[in-house]
């Protein structure tokens, strides 16, 4: 295979800050040549002959020519993000000089790299594992506390440490168990085959946890999409305002003001929860653009991780909000009963009305009473029941998918513990389990899936 023992032999050029004008541009180089490309640029001294990791200000020439004055970054192979030779040039963040530095480089030897191409090299050199590799994709891409933390748990080996501790157990076991094949006149037993069935019910708890994780990791990754429902004027624009505190959404005491959905964002506790504020849903309505937007508040219903159902605490019925909640059950949503207006009345008589409703919260989406509370039972909502956020969490798709594999074929190995079943078929389970465990890390891939994973990077990354 192609990337079972890469020799790269070119050199790599980039850009590695963002497109646009700034105070600086970071121009980076990986190869076998990428220092002595910038040395022909860089007469202030000999880059070739100093140390790793220093950096050095100079003017950059090319024939004569000065193209900026810059500070250049020396990262020796193997000490490297690549495990190459790389280079890192800070300029001054022109794009019209930036540009000049890149032809520069690409006339002296260099090409520009591919999306990824960086991380890729480092992946094939050895220097992280697949798994490391795109959560680097992942903290990239991050825009809350718990997606920046599980990003980085996973680029400095958590998930992949995990991984490698079973992979080499397994790897024993499925050792000893082929040492017994080539014994088999004599009918002798390597492998203990008690210790391997505690072994694999430990994975199979482990693996289980995991995949069970991408539940919540997803919701790390891609945010809860949360539908405000409810009857005309139940005040859903004016709690979507409240809890971003600006007049997003437009309120008015006009039944039907809200014709067609609004959707914003709010980060809770490092969680990104998208809030949508619908039309009003009644089921009777002349208008026919209100009716549009009842039924696309429908839709979005459908769609949400959470359904937040607000009514008014002082005039809804106590048997129509029992209704609602039956039919809420009914349709299998996830969704919290909110009871607004709670500055016009007492709260615990409230509570005493719609006690058959339980559990409720209540809340002045006006004056912003218990606003905090609504908040905490929005991230208890997404986080009960699931895993810790201090756990490794897979946020992956790929690696959810492969856990769902490894684990039916850890439960085949230990059916066939129970049943007895030869070491043969035995073993041909446990290369099974290895194979969706190495898709995770990298140890098993293709050309095609690395390509499509690294197409997914900024360039200069």
């Amino acid at each position: 295979m192609k990337y079972s023992n890469p020799q790269w032999d070119d050199n790599i050029v980039a850009l590695a800050t963002p497109p646009g004008v700034g105070a600086i541009g970071v121009i980076r180089l990986s190869g076998p040549l990428a220092i002595e490309i910038v040395n022909g640029l860089f007469p202030s001294k000999d880059l070739a002959a100093q140390a790793s990791h220093t950096a050095h200000v100079g003017l950059l020439k090319e024939g004569g020519h000065a193209i900026d004055e810059v500070v250049v970054t020396l990262f020796k192979a193997p000490r490297s993000y690549t495990g190459e030779n790389v280079v890192e040039i800070s300029g001054h963040g022109s794009p019209y000089v930036l540009q000049q530095i890149i032809d520069a480089c690409i006339r002296g030897g260099a090409r520009l790299a591919r999306p990824g191409e960086f991380t890729q090299r480092a992946f094939l050199q050895g220097k992280l594992d697949l798994a490391q590799a795109e959560a680097v994709a992942d903290l990239i891409a991050a825009n809350t506390a718990a997606s920046q933390k599980n990003a980085l748990h996973n680029i400095r080996g958590g998930f992949s440490a995990e991984l490698k501790a079973l992979r080499e157990q397994l790897i024993t076991f499925s050792a000893l168990i082929e040492l017994e094949l080539d014994f088999s006149q004599e009918d002798v037993e390597f492998a203990d085959r008690s210790q391997l069935y505690h072994l694999v019910s430990g994975a199979i708890e482990r693996v289980s946890k995991l995949a069970h994780s991408f539940q919540l990791g997803n919701v790390i990754k891609n945010g809860v999409s949360v539908a405000i429902v409810g009857k005309p004027n139940a005040g859903k624009s004016t709690l979507l305002n409240t809890l971003l505190n600006e007049n997003r959404a437009i309120v008015s005491e006009i039944a039907g003001t809200t014709r067609d959905t609004i959707e914003e964002l709010l980060n809770i506790d490092g969680i990104l929860f998208r809030f949508i504020d619908t039309a009003g849903i009644r089921e009777h309505t002349t208008d026919a653009i209100e009716s549009i937007g009842v039924e696309r508040s429908l839709e979005k219903m459908r769609q949400a991780d959470v359904v937040l159902y607000l009514f008014d605490a002082t005039a809804m019925p106590p048997a129509e909000l029992l209704a609602n909640k039956e039919e809420f059950d009914r349709n299998g949503f996830r969704y919290l009963m909110v009871g607004n207006q709670v500055d016009k009345g007492e709260e615990a008589v409230m509570r005493e009305r719609y006690a058959a409703s339980t559990p409720l919260i209540f809340i002045s989406a006006k004056q912003g009473i218990h606003i905090e509370v609504l908040k905490e039972r929005l991230v208890d909502m997404v986080l009960q029941g699931q895993v810790s956020t201090e756990d490794t969490i897979v946020t992956n798709a790929r690696h959810y998918h492969a856990l769902q594999e490894m684990l039916s074929s850890l439960q085949d190995i230990r059916s066939g513990l129970d049943n007895k079943i030869p070491g043969d078929l035995l073993a041909l389970d446990i290369r099974r389990s290895l194979h969706y465990l190495g898709e995770i890390t990298g140890e098993v891939s293709n050309e095609d899936l690395l390509d499509y994973i690294f197409s997914k990077f900024c360039i200069g990354k």
